[in-house]
């Protein structure tokens, strides 16, 4: 519950923001956030682990229904995963922007297969895309690659759609423009290439 009421203004205040604010926010009596929280670095740790963390995205990838088109469904997905991204980057770079660096990253523990340890990020990303190919897995027989495959390309695309520099083009592609070109391509006739 703090952290929920944190969040917001922590993207808006960046590190600037304070217990008090953020316990009205929470409708509590600031000494609760303390404890909560060791200190205001423990309370901005965790809004970033909240910003960062993929438990969200995934219950909204999980409420699509297959039964939908396969567009519908894709589309969906990008717009849960657009708003993950956006809300990940403005905490982050609202606490960057106003001086807090902390460090918090250990090395990954071993795993017990022998395989190379996995770090957050590639966790996040392999739960991430094995919750896309759920949604395009009713879709298998008309795709010309499998699933995990599409799922890798969807997700390729979402995370690189940067705006182009000025000019007409320069707002990155909508969901819908970015479905588009995952599964009929970019030429108009794609018989004529």
């Amino acid at each position: 519950m703090i952290v929920a009421a944190a969040l917001p203004l922590v993207a808006e205040h960046g590190a600037a923001v304070t217990t008090s604010q953020i316990a009205r926010a929470a409708g509590i009596g600031e000494a609760t956030v303390f404890r909560a929280f060791q200190d205001k670095d423990a309370l901005l740790d965790a809004c970033v682990a909240e910003a960062v963390g993929v438990d969200h995205v995934l219950r909204e990838l999980a409420s699509v229904p297959l039964d939908e088109p396969l567009t519908v469904r894709l589309t969906e997905a990008a717009e849960a995963l657009c708003a993950h991204l956006e809300r990940m980057g403005t905490v982050i770079g609202s606490l960057y922007a106003s001086g807090h660096r902390r460090d918090r990253t250990h090395p990954p523990a071993a795993r017990a297969d022998g395989e190379p340890p996995e770090d957050g990020r590639t966790r996040s990303f392999r739960v991430l895309q094995d919750a896309v190919v759920e949604l395009i897995e009713p879709d298998r027989e008309r795709l010309r690659l499998a699933p995990e495959r599409v799922a890798a390309a969807f997700l390729g695309l979402l995370f690189s759609r940067l705006p182009a520099r000025g000019g007409a083009g320069s707002a990155p592609l909508a969901p819908e423009e970015l479905i588009s070109v995952l599964l009929h391509g970019t030429l108009a006739d794609p018989g004529s290439a």
